[in-house]
């Protein structure tokens, strides 16, 4: 507890400090007024250090999880589903004279998923400064927003602003603090309610495609986007319920909540994003090798259901493609989920290097299927390793940088990734308009995952080598620390140390 003269704000009494006390650092010379004052105020602004609650694992905390859980599966059910969307955009928009309506569709689905990833790292720093609930609260309803006024367009350009932009913002502000908020209420069980929140995503992946199919049929594109907005209003309410326990621990133990990037008009990058975390090499390593695997990776989910209607005719419920991914991504969450506690350290990256492996080698299957079983199958492996890949990101990325660095880890690498999520769907949708199916373009998106998960490998042994350093250091250090005391020691203690040997 603070004392009493601290959080009245009164002097400390004369005298000597207290043992322990740090004394206050010398003004350098070399700094303007300016920056003295900015250094001081910045210094009083802080609240004591104090060691932030244990997470409860349970209480409120279940309340929480299951907000998250429906911000994933709004947010990316939707998103997942886009290829049922995608079709109706075709159907909608699309003109017989356009040649190119496929490549200028695709960058709809692939700029709001994009933009969602986009936006992390700007919303890690609005989460580290507002909250997690004021910021998912406004997120949604800038959601809510975006994708109201999709439905009142008339063609598929002011998409690009509607849905692609403003609606996958709001969706991706109202989605990093729900990752975040797990860590204050969670240790020990961090993996498998990871699992429990990603796989809300997955429910509603298999359920949004009969949904928005049944939706299409009898309202129509446009109503049926207006159907969606109660999505984003359920999840406005959802975010009211993420308190962070650290966070209030913090804010009443330094007695105010100003913070002090507020405290003066000028603003530094390196005071807002914490740029520092790249220097932790696995995590460096981390965010170049998931972007990069990443480039194939939502191709399926936007060009399946238009391929499986180019290709297996016949078949009614084209939709069950990804339905069933849908089904086997919420059993590998559940299941890599709860796996990922048992696993220890960065040994965690193992299972993403494996998910990645499959996920790249059922994308390049998918044009060999000539049987609509044979490819439901595909689908079904490719959603299980899915899953696992999803449901460890946050425990890794709390292995790799601490639970204190953690927000703006995420939000850095879910930024690195925006650009080949954005990318990739175009330049499918390209092929097939150039070429005639999407033969090649499947087998070009399982490349990237098969290079990224070879990158991801370093990770283990580049840890391992930066904590044999670290201990080697700290022996130094500790034998060091040895000769000088024993250097400082009164020259009696070596002359009464020689008269006891002799």
């Amino acid at each position: 507890m603070v004392p009493a003269q601290v959080e009245s704000g009164a002097a400390p009494p004369p005298g000597p400090a207290p043992l322990g006390a740090a004394a206050p650092p010398d003004p350098d010379p070399s700094e303007g007024p300016e920056a003295a004052a900015e250094k001081a105020e910045v210094e009083l602004a802080q609240p004591a250090r104090a060691e932030p609650p244990a997470p409860p694992e349970g209480g409120w905390g279940w309340l929480v999880m299951l907000a998250a859980m429906w911000c994933n599966g709004s947010v990316f059910g939707i998103q997942n589903a886009s290829g049922v969307l995608f079709v109706s955009m075709l159907e909608t928009f699309g003109s017989k004279d356009d040649a190119t309506m496929i490549f200028k569709t695709a960058w709809v689905s692939s700029l709001s998923m994009g933009m969602i990833f986009f936006c992390c790292p700007i919303v890690s720093v609005f989460t580290d400064i507002l909250g997690c609930r004021k910021t998912a609260v406004v997120g949604a309803a800038i959601g809510f927003i975006g994708l109201m006024s999709s439905s009142f367009v008339s063609a598929v350009e002011p998409l690009y602003l509607t849905y692609g932009i403003i609606f996958a913002c709001g969706c991706s502000f109202a989605y990093q603090p729900s990752l975040v908020i797990l860590g204050h209420y969670f240790k020990k069980r961090l993996g498998l309610v990871n699992g429990v929140v990603t796989a809300g995503s997955s429910v509603f992946t298999i359920l949004l495609p009969l949904l928005l199919r049944a939706l299409i049929y009898s309202l129509g594109l446009f109503n049926t986007l207006r159907v969606l907005c109660s999505f984003m209003f359920v999840l406005i309410l959802a975010g009211c319920t993420y308190r962070p326990l650290a966070t209030c621990a913090k804010e009443k133990e330094g007695g105010g909540s100003r913070s002090p990037l507020f405290s003066r008009r000028k603003f530094s990058p390196r005071k807002i994003f914490n740029f520092a975390i790249f220097k932790v090499t696995a995590y460096a390593v981390w965010a170049i090798g998931i972007p990069v695997a990443l480039f194939g990776y939502f191709v399926p989910y936007v060009h399946l259901v238009q391929h499986v209607k180019e290709r297996f005719q016949d078949e009614a419920n084209k939709e069950v493609v990804l339905m069933c991914i849908g089904i086997t991504s919420g059993v590998g969450r559940l299941l890599f989920g709860r796996l990922a506690d048992y696993v220890p350290g960065v040994k965690k990256i193992y299972l993403q290097v494996l998910s990645f492996f499959f996920i790249g080698l059922m994308s390049m299957v998918i044009p060999l299927c000539s049987a609509f079983g044979a490819l439901i199958a595909v689908c079904l492996v490719m959603g299980l390793f899915d899953g696992c890949f999803i449901s460890i990101m946050a425990p890794i990325a709390f292995e790799l940088v601490g639970a204190q660095d953690v927000s703006q880890a995420i939000g850095f690498l879910l930024g690195l990734m925006s650009i080949p999520m954005t990318v990739g769907p175009p330049v499918a949708g390209l092929l097939r308009d150039k070429l005639g199916s999407y033969n090649v373009a499947f087998y070009l998106a399982g490349v990237p995952p098969l290079v990224g998960g070879a990158v991801l490998c370093l990770i283990p042994w580049i840890h391992r080598k930066k904590q044999r350093e670290s201990r080697k250091l700290a022996a130094e250090e500790k034998r060091l620390g040895a000769q000088n005391s024993l250097l400082s020691s009164p020259p009696g203690t070596f002359k009464k140390e020689s008269d006891s040997v002799i």
